[in-house]
C-alpha cells in the first residue's frame, strides 16, 4: 500500500472494531458456542484485544499510521428499541456499553504514539439501506467521551441521526468528522444547507476540530449503492465546502 500512495496522501487501514467482533460472539445464536471456550465475556474481551493488540502493532511495523475502527455497535444501541432487545435476551444496556467501551480501549492500549486510531460509528449501508436510527445521546457519554480514539466519523446524513448535541461530549482530544454527504442517494445536498449545518455543530465543538466527509461508503458490500459514477465523484467534490465556512 505504501507503493501507492501520492504525495500529500496516506492510506489507511480499516478493520472491523474490537467491539464488533465482541458483540458478534455474544449474540444468541453465538453465544452457546462462545461459552464453550469462554465462561465469561472478560475472559473473551481480554483475548480480542490481545489478538487486535497483536494485529495492530503488525500494521504499524509494516508502516500503516492510520488505523480506522468500522464500527456498527454503536449504532445498533442508539435506538429506543435498544434497551428492550437486550433485556429480552436477559442483559443490561448499560453493561453492554460499557463492555463495547472496554474492549476498544483495551485493544488500542500500548499503541505507538504516532499511530493514529479512528472509528466510524455505522448504521447500515447495504444496497442504499440502513439497519439503524436514533440520536446519539446515549452513547454520547460513553464513545464520545471516553473512547481513547483520535477521531470518530459520524453519520449525519439525514434526521435518523438526530440532531448535534451530543458533540458537546465529545472529549477535546479527539476530531469529529461530520458525515453530512449522503452515500446512499444520488441527490447531491445543498451548498448553503450544509454549510448552515457546519455552522450548527460549532455551537458545540469548535470549527478546528470539525472535519466534512460521505456519511458512509459509496460500495460498502459487494451490490454497493444506488449511484452512479458521476454522482459519487459530485459527492466528493461536495467535501471541500468545509473552506467556505467562517
Amino acid at each position: 500500500m505504501k507503493s501507492l500512495e501520492s504525495d500529500g496522501h496516506e492510506a489507511k487501514q480499516t478493520i472491523p472494531a474490537p467491539a464488533q467482533l465482541f458483540q458478534q460472539l455474544i449474540v444468541p445464536q453465538n453465544i452457546e458456542t462462545t461459552r464453550k471456550f469462554y465462561a465469561t465475556n472478560d475472559e473473551l474481551i481480554e483475548d480480542i484485544a490481545y489478538a487486535y493488540r497483536g494485529v495492530i502493532h503488525q500494521l504499524y511495523d509494516a508502516g500503516c499510521r492510520t488505523i480506522q475502527f468500522d464500527d456498527c455497535t454503536w449504532g445498533a444501541i442508539v435506538g429506543d428499541a435498544a434497551a428492550q432487545r437486550y433485556k429480552s435476551l436477559g442483559l443490561s444496556l448499560d453493561v453492554v456499553k460499557n463492555q463495547l467501551l472496554h474492549v476498544n480501549n483495551l485493544a488500542i492500549e500500548g499503541k505507538p504514539a504516532d499511530l493514529q486510531i479512528n472509528t466510524h460509528i455505522c448504521r447500515g449501508n447495504y444496497h442504499s439501506t440502513y439497519f439503524t436510527s436514533g440520536p446519539y445521546d446515549s452513547v454520547a457519554d460513553y464513545v464520545f467521551a471516553r473512547e481513547n480514539v483520535n477521531t470518530l466519523y459520524l453519520e449525519y446524513d439525514d434526521e435518523r441521526s438526530g440532531g448535534f448535541e451530543p458533540l458537546s461530549k465529545v472529549s477535546a482530544d479527539k476530531v469529529v468528522v461530520l458525515g453530512l454527504i449522503t452515500s446512499k442517494s444520488p441527490k447531491l445536498e445543498d451548498k448553503a444547507t450544509v454549510i448552515a449545518r457546519i455552522k450548527e455543530a460549532t455551537k458545540y465543538i469548535p470549527l478546528e476540530r470539525l472535519k466534512l466527509s460521505p456519511q458512509c461508503g459509496f460500495a460498502s458490500c459487494d451490490v454497493g449503492n444506488k449511484l452512479t459514477a458521476f454522482s459519487v465523484l459530485s459527492a466528493i467534490a461536495k467535501e471541500q465546502l468545509l473552506e467556505s465556512v467562517k
